[in-house]
C-alpha cells in the first residue's frame, strides 16, 4: 500500500434525497449524509467526525437511528446490489456491526428502514416492482416476516374503477413506538397498519374512502397516528380508523419585511441568504395567475413531540399543532418560517423550499429540518411561544450550502480561502482555517470556473453569458471588469497572479491582471479544452482538451512547444510535475499517462474506473487523483507499476475538481453531489512533504470608501440616538416611579377596608351555617327512614319481573335455535343457487367472447384480403394503362411519318401548283381560316387541361375516403375491447357479491357468541337468586349489556333484509346482462348498416373511377389528334405557298380522331366486367362470415346496364 494518507477533517454539503437524512445522536450531535459519508456533527463545538460508506459504494438511499441512539442502519447500492450496514454509534470510531447483503427473495434497492422500539428489529421496504415489506431480527440477520405492501397483495384493499391507474409508491414506514408487533406503512394509495403474529404480518386496518398520496406520517401514542398527503390533508388514525381531519392553507406573510428588519438587526454583518430557485414552484406559478387563489402544500415530513406534532406546511412553512385537553383534536398553535433571503436575485423565491425532512432534539429544545435545496435549519422552541401571533423564523444550523453540482474550486497563498462555484447560480468563498463561510452571494447565470488570486483578494469567474474579474469585500463579492467570453468552462490565475487564462470552446484567452487587458489568444486545440495549469515560474501554460491533445505553450512566444496528441482518449484533466519536466494527464482511456517531449512515458491503469481529476503536489512526492464513481486515491511519487494506493470513499457523484493548498497540508474535492471536502495530507515516510509558511496568513481585508462613509455615518447617527434614548428613558422611569407609589398608597388603603368588610361576612356566614347543619340531620333521618320503605316494596316487585324475564328468555332461546336452522339452510340454497348462476354465466360469458373473437379474427382476415386485392388490382391497371401508352405511342409516330411523306408528296405538288393564280388565293384565304382554327384548338385545348386537373383531385378524395373506411374500422375493434372491460367489471361485481356473503357468515357467527356470552352472565347472576340487592344490579347491568333498540330491530328485520338484498343482487345482474344484450345487438346493427354504407360508397367509387377513365382516354385521344394537327400546320406553313390541301386528300385526316374506337371500347367494358365479377364474389364470401347478415338493401346493377350506361356516354 501507499504511504500517503489523506484524513477527511471537514465537509461543507448535505444529500438532501437520502430518505430519513437527520437525526439527533444526543442534544449537541446531528447525524446527516453528505457525499459517501455520514457525518457527526457537533453544533456546540463545531467538529464533525465520519462515518464512511461501503467500499464501491454507488450512494446512500436511507437511514435509521435506533430508538436508543446506539445503532445507525444504512442502505446503499454495492456494485449494482443492495446492502444494508448497521453501525455501532457508541464505538469510537464507529464500527460496523452487521452487514446485511444476502437476501432469498428479490430485490433491487431499500428506500425506508425503521428500528423497533427495543432496536432488536429491523423493518425495511423494498422499491417498486416487488414493493416487500421485510421484518428482520438484524442481529441474527433472519428475515421473521414478509409481505408485499402494494395493491396486488391486498386483498381487503379494492382500487375504484373510477381511479383508472395509481402509482402505488411506499413513502415510509414505521415501528409502534410501544409494541414491537405493531408497523405502519404509507404510500402513493397505501395506508396500512400490519401486526406481526406466528410468523407473518398480517393487515388489521380497512382502508375507506378515496385513496390518498400518503406521504409522511409519525406516531403521537400508542395507537394514534398522524398522516399528510400531497393535498395539505392532515388525518388522525385512531386503531386504523379516522378519527379527526383537517385541511392546510398556504397564507402568505403579512409582516416579512418586517420581521426581516429584525432578523437583520440580531444577525451579524455578514449576511447568508437562502438558496434561489431558478425555477418557479407550482404554489408560486398558482399565485402569480390568481393571487385569491391558495394552492394545497405538501405534507413531506411529519414529527411528533410531548406537546402535539409539527410538520411541513408547503414551500419554507412548518406549522405546530397542539392538542387540546378536552378533545382528541389537534390545533394549530404555531407557524415557523424560512426567512428570505433580501440579497438573492429572486428574493421572493428564496425561502420557497420544501421541507423534506424533520427532528427534534432528545430535549424537544431544538427542532432542526432539512429542505429540498440541500440546506439544514434549525430553531429553538422556546423562541417560538415567544414570537405570539407573528410566525417565528428558522435559522441555519451551520452556513448556506451549495443545492447543484460544483463547477469550480480554487485557493489561494496568502489567505485560507477555498473559492466555490455551482450550477445553482452561486460563488461561495470558505474558510478551511475556521471550517466557516466567509462570502456568498447568487447571479442571474450559472458559474462554470472560478479561480482565486494568490494574494486572495481578486476572483475570476466563468459565467454562462461573461467572464467577471471581481474583488472580494469584506461583505460583498463585486464585479470590476467583465470580458465577453461566453460559457467559460476552464480559468487559472498564474502563480504569481501577473495573468491569468480563460478557456472558450477550443481558445484559451490570456489576460493581464494589471492592464486587465488580453495578450494573447491561444488557437490549435480541435476540441474544447477541459483543463489548464500554469508551471512554477508562468512562463508556459499545459492544455489538454477533448480532442485528446496536451500542448505545452510558450506565453512570450504564444507558440506550442511540445504537443502530445491520442484521438481515441477524452482528457479530463492535466497537471505538470514542480520541475515542468513531465506533464500528467487522465482521461476516458481509464489510465493515467506520463508525458515529456512530446511522447508517453509510461501509462498506468485505473483498474475499470475513469479518473476525472489528478493534481500533484508542490514537493513532487504526493499524488492524488478523482474517479468518476466519488473515490479518491492518494499515491506517491515516482508512480508505481503495481496497484499500490490508497483509495478513500469520498463523493456520491464524479469529482469534478481537486486542489492541494500551497503549503501541501489540505487537500480540497469536490463533485457532483455539490458537497466540498478537506482532507489532512501525509507521508508516513515524512520525505520532504511538509512546506513551513515564512509568513502567516494576511489578515487585511478589501472595503470601498463608500462603505467606509457609510458605516461612519450610521455609527454617529446610533450614538446620537443611543443618547437620546439614554435621557427619554430616565424621564420615563422617574414618571413610573411617582405613578407607582400614587397607585400602591390607593390600593394599600382599598385592601385594609376590605378586609374590615370580609371579617363582618365570615362571621354571619358561620351563623348561619350553624342553622343548616342542624336543619340536614333532621331531613337525613326522615329520608333514611323513606328509603328503607321503598327497598322492601322494589325486593318484591324485581322477584316477580326477574321470574317473566326468565320465561322470555327461554322464548327466545327456542327462537334463536329455530332462526338459526333457518338461517342454515337458507344460506345452503343461496350457496347452490349462487354457484350455480356462475357457472351458467361463465359458460354463456366465454361462448360469447369466444364467437367474438372468431369474428374479429375472420374481420381482420378479410381485410387484409381486400387490401391485397386492391393493391393487385391497382397494379394490374397501371400496367394496362401503360401498354395502351405504349400502343398509341406507336400508333402516332406510324401516322407521324405517314403525315411526313405526305407532306413531302404535296412539297411536289406545290411546285406544279404555282402557276395558277387563282389556286393560290384560295390557298391564302384557307391558311387564314386555318390560323382561325388553330386558335380555336389552342383554346379547347387549354380547356381540356382545366378540366383534367379537377379529375385528379377527385381521385385523391376517394383515396383519402377509403383511408376513412379503414379508421372506422380500427375504432369497431376498439368497440370489441371495451366488451371485455365489460366483462371483466361483471366479474369483480361478482366477487364484491362473495365478500358480502363471507361478511353475513361473520355476522351469524358473531350472534352466536354474543348469545353464548348471554347465556354464561345469565347463569352468573342465577347464582345471586338469595341476594335480590346484588341480583337487581346484575339483571340491570344484563339488561343495559344486551338489550338495545337496534339489536331487537336487527332480530325482527334480519330475514326481510336478507331476502331483500338476495333480490337486489340478482335483479342487479339481470339487469347489467339485458343491457349488455342490447349493447351487442346495437352493435351488431351498427356494424351491418356501416357495412352497407362502405359497399355502396365503394360501388359509387367504382363507378366515378370508370368514368373518369374512359373520359381521361378520351381527352388523350383528342389532345393527341389536335397536336398532330397543329403540327402539320406548323411543317406545311414556312413555305411561302398558300397552306391548303388539294380536297381529294381532306378526308384522310378524318379517320386520326379515333383509332381503333371499337377495339378499345370492348377493351374497356371487358374489363369492367371481370371488375364486377369479383367486387360479386367478395360480396358473397362476406354474406358467408357468422354475424354478418345478408345485404338485402343494396342492389348493385346489372352488367347489361353498365354496358348501355356506358355506350351511351361514349357516343
Amino acid at each position: 500500500m501507499s504511504t500517503v494518507v489523506a484524513q477527511s477533517l471537514h465537509v461543507f454539503g448535505l444529500r438532501s434525497h437520502v430518505a430519513n437524512n437527520i437525526f439527533f445522536f444526543d442534544e449537541q450531535i446531528i447525524i446527516f449524509p453528505s457525499g459517501n459519508h455520514c457525518v457527526k456533527y457537533n453544533v456546540d463545538q463545531k467538529w464533525q467526525k465520519f462515518i464512511p460508506g461501503s467500499d464501491k459504494s454507488q450512494g446512500m438511499l436511507a437511514l435509521s437511528i435506533s430508538p436508543n441512539r446506539r445503532y445507525l442502519a444504512i442502505s446503499e447500492i454495492v456494485q449494482e446490489k443492495p446492502v444494508i450496514t448497521i453501525y455501532e454509534l457508541s464505538s469510537i470510531p464507529c464500527r460496523k456491526r452487521k452487514i446485511l447483503n444476502n437476501f432469498d427473495f428479490p430485490v433491487q434497492r431499500f428506500i425506508s428502514m425503521a428500528f423497533s422500539p427495543d432496536s432488536k428489529y429491523l423493518l425495511t421496504q423494498t422499491s417498486p416492482p416487488e414493493s416487500n415489506l421485510v421484518y428482520w431480527l438484524w442481529e441474527k440477520q433472519k428475515v421473521m416476516a414478509i409481505i408485499r405492501t402494494d395493491s396486488q397483495n391486498n386483498a381487503v384493499y379494492q382500487v375504484p374503477p373510477n381511479i383508472t391507474s395509481i402509482v402505488q409508491v411506499i413513502k415510509l414506514v414505521s415501528f409502534n413506538p410501544q409494541d414491537n408487533t405493531q408497523v405502519c406503512v404509507t404510500g402513493n394509495g397505501i395506508f396500512k397498519l400490519l401486526r406481526f403474529a406466528e410468523g407473518t404480518l398480517k393487515q388489521t386496518n380497512f382502508q375507506r374512502g378515496e385513496p390518498q398520496n400518503y406521504l409522511a406520517h409519525t406516531w403521537v401514542s400508542e395507537d394514534k397516528i398522524i398522516v399528510g398527503t400531497d393535498t395539505g390533508k392532515l388525518f388522525l388514525f385512531e386503531s386504523g380508523d379516522q378519527r379527526w381531519e383537517t385541511s392546510i392553507m398556504v397564507k402568505e406573510p403579512t409582516s416579512e419585511t418586517g420581521n426581516l428588519e429584525v432578523i437583520r438587526e440580531s444577525e451579524s454583518l455578514i449576511q447568508f441568504p437562502t438558496i434561489s430557485s431558478p425555477v418557479p414552484s407550482y404554489e408560486q406559478v398558482m399565485m402569480a395567475s390568481n393571487n385569491s387563489q391558495l394552492a394545497m402544500p405538501q405534507v413531506f415530513a411529519i414529527a411528533a413531540y410531548s406537546k402535539g406534532f409539527a410538520c411541513a406546511a408547503g414551500p419554507g412553512r412548518v406549522l405546530l399543532f397542539e392538542k387540546m385537553e378536552e378533545k382528541d383534536i389537534y390545533r394549530e398553535s404555531r407557524e415557523i418560517r424560512i426567512p428570505t433571503d433580501p440579497q438573492s436575485n429572486e428574493r421572493s423565491q428564496s425561502d420557497k423550499q420544501d421541507v423534506l425532512c424533520m427532528c427534534f432534539s432528545p430535549s424537544e429544545e431544538t427542532l432542526v429540518v432539512s429542505t429540498s435545496k440541500n440546506q439544514l435549519y434549525s430553531i429553538t422552541m422556546s423562541l417560538t411561544e415567544i414570537s405570539k401571533g407573528e410566525p417565528a423564523h428558522f435559522e441555519y444550523l451551520m452556513y448556506p450550502l451549495h443545492s447543484a453540482a460544483i463547477t469550480g474550486l480554487a485557493t489561494c497563498i496568502r489567505k485560507p480561502f477555498i473559492a466555490t462555484c455551482s450550477l445553482d447560480r452561486s460563488v461561495r468563498i470558505w474558510n478551511y482555517e475556521s471550517n466557516t463561510l466567509e462570502l456568498f452571494k447568487e447571479y442571474q447565470e450559472e458559474a462554470y470556473a472560478i479561480s482565486l488570486h494568490p494574494s486572495g483578494h481578486f476572483v475570476v469567474v466563468g459565467f454562462a453569458d461573461k467572464l467577471r474579474l471581481m474583488n472580494l469585500l469584506i461583505d460583498d463579492i463585486r464585479s470590476f471588469k467583465e470580458y465577453s467570453v461566453r460559457g467559460c468552462r476552464e480559468c487559472s490565475f498564474s502563480n504569481g497572479g501577473h495573468l491569468f487564462a480563460a478557456v472558450s470552446g477550443n481558445v484559451i484567452h490570456i489576460f493581464a491582471t494589471t492592464s486587465l487587458e488580453n495578450i494573447s489568444n491561444l488557437k490549435g486545440h480541435t476540441g474544447k479544452v477541459r483543463s489548464v495549469v500554469w508551471n512554477a515560474d508562468d512562463s508556459k501554460l499545459i492544455s489538454c482538451g477533448t480532442d485528446g491533445a496536451v500542448y505545452e505553450w510558450n506565453l512570450s512566444s504564444g507558440k506550442r512547444e511540445t504537443e502530445c496528441v491520442l484521438k481515441s482518449c477524452s482528457y479530463n484533466c492535466v497537471t505538470v510535475s514542480p520541475d515542468a519536466k513531465i506533464i500528467f494527464a487522465v482521461g476516458s482511456d481509464q489510465t493515467l499517462k506520463e508525458i515529456a517531449d512530446s511522447s508517453i512515458l509510461r501509462e498506468i491503469s485505473a483498474f475499470d474506473v475513469v479518473y476525472t481529476a489528478i493534481v500533484i503536489s508542490h514537493s513532487g512526492r504526493m499524488m492524488f487523483v478523482g474517479t468518476s464513481v466519488g473515490t479518491i486515491r492518494a499515491m506517491k511519487y515516482p508512480l508505481p507499476l503495481q496497484k499500490e494506493f490508497n483509495e478513500y470513499q469520498a463523493h456520491a457523484g464524479p469529482i469534478t475538481k481537486m486542489l492541494l493548498t500551497f503549503d501541501d497540508q489540505f487537500l480540497l474535492t469536490v463533485a457532483e453531489d455539490g458537497c466540498l471536502f478537506t482532507w489532512k495530507v501525509f507521508d508516513k515516510d515524512g520525505r520532504g512533504i511538509k512546506r513551513e509558511r515564512e509568513v502567516g496568513f494576511a489578515e487585511e481585508v478589501l472595503i470601498t470608501k463608500t462603505d467606509m462613509e457609510e458605516k461612519a455615518q450610521i455609527m454617529l447617527e446610533l450614538k446620537t440616538r443611543v443618547e437620546e434614548l439614554k435621557m427619554e428613558n430616565e424621564y420615563q422611569l422617574r414618571l413610573k416611579d411617582m405613578n407607582y407609589s400614587e397607585k400602591i398608597k390607593e390600593l394599600t388603603d382599598k385592601f385594609l377596608q376590605e378586609m374590615e368588610s370580609l371579617k363582618t361576612k365570615n362571621q354571619v356566614l358561620k351563623t348561619e351555617k350553624e342553622k343548616q347543619d342542624v336543619f340536614h340531620r333532621e331531613r337525613i333521618d326522615d329520608l333514611l327512614d323513606k328509603q328503607s320503605q321503598e327497598l322492601q316494596d322494589l325486593e318484591c316487585c324485581n322477584n316477580q319481573k326477574l321470574l317473566l324475564e326468565y320465561e322470555k328468555y327461554q322464548e327466545l332461546q327456542l327462537k334463536s335455535q329455530r332462526m338459526q336452522e333457518e338461517y342454515e339452510k337458507q344460506l345452503r340454497d343461496n350457496d347452490e343457487t349462487k354457484s350455480q348462476a356462475l357457472e351458467e354465466l361463465t359458460e354463456f360469458y366465454e361462448a360469447k367472447l369466444q364467437e367474438k373473437t372468431t369474428l374479429l379474427e375472420e374481420a381482420q382476415e378479410d381485410v387484409r384480403q381486400q387490401l391485397r386485392e386492391f393493391e393487385e388490382t391497382k397494379k394490374q391497371i397501371e400496367e394496362d394503362e401503360d401498354r395502351e401508352i405504349q400502343d398509341i405511342k406507336t400508333k402516332y409516330e406510324k401516322k407521324l411519318r405517314d403525315e411526313k411523306e405526305s407532306n413531302l408528296r404535296l412539297k411536289g405538288e406545290t411546285g406544279i401548283m404555282r402557276k395558277k393564280e387563282k389556286r393560290i388565293y384560295d390557298l391564302k384565304k384557307k391558311n387564314q381560316e386555318l390560323e382561325k382554327f388553330k386558335f380555336v384548338l389552342d383554346y379547347k385545348i387549354k380547356e381540356l387541361k382545366k378540366q383534367i386537373e379537377p379529375r385528379e383531385d377527385e381521385i385523391k378524395v376517394m383515396k383519402e375516403q377509403i383511408q376513412e373506411m379503414e379508421a372506422e374500422l380500427e375504432r369497431f375493434h376498439k368497440q370489441n375491447t371495451q366488451l371485455e372491460l365489460n366483462i371483466m367489471e361483471l366479474w369483480q361485481k361478482l366477487r364484491a357479491t362473495d365478500q358480502e356473503m363471507h361478511r353475513e357468515r361473520q355476522k351469524e357467527r358473531d350472534l352466536e357468541a354474543l348469545v353464548r356470552r348471554f347465556k354464561t352472565d345469565l347463569h352468573n347472576c342465577v347464582a345471586y337468586i338469595q341476594e335480590p340487592r346484588l341480583l337487581k344490579e346484575k339483571v340491570r347491568a344484563l339488561f343495559e349489556k344486551y338489550v338495545q333498540r337496534a339489536d331487537m330491530v336487527e332480530i325482527a328485520g334480519l330475514n326481510t333484509d336478507l331476502q331483500q338484498e338476495y333480490a337486489r343482487q340478482r335483479e342487479h345482474l339481470e339487469r347489467n346482462l339485458a343491457t349488455l344484450r342490447k349493447k351487442v345487438v346495437k352493435e351488431n346493427e351498427l356494424r351491418r348498416t356501416d357495412y352497407v354504407r362502405i359497399m355502396q360508397e365503394n360501388v359509387s367509387l367504382i363507378k366515378e373511377i370508370n368514368e373518369l377513365r374512359r373520359e381521361l382516354k378520351f381527352t388523350r385521344s383528342q389532345v393527341y389528334d389536335l397536336e398532330a394537327a397543329l403540327k402539320l400546320t406548323k411543317k406545311i406553313r414556312p413555305q411561302d405557298v398558300p397552306e391548303t390541301v388539294p380536297s381529294e386528300a381532306m378526308p384522310s385526316i378524318a379517320p386520326t380522331m379515333r383509332l381503333n374506337e371499337q377495339q378499345e371500347t370492348g377493351r374497356i367494358i371487358e374489363m369492367q366486367r371481370l371488375e364486377i365479377q369479383r367486387l360479386r364474389e367478395q360480396i358473397q364470401e362476406q354474406e358467408q362470415v357468422p354475424g354478418f347478415h345478408p345485404l338485402s338493401v343494396v342492389r348493385l346493377p346489372s352488367l347489361l346496364e353498365s354496358e348501355v350506361d356506358f355506350e351511351v356516354q361514349t357516343k
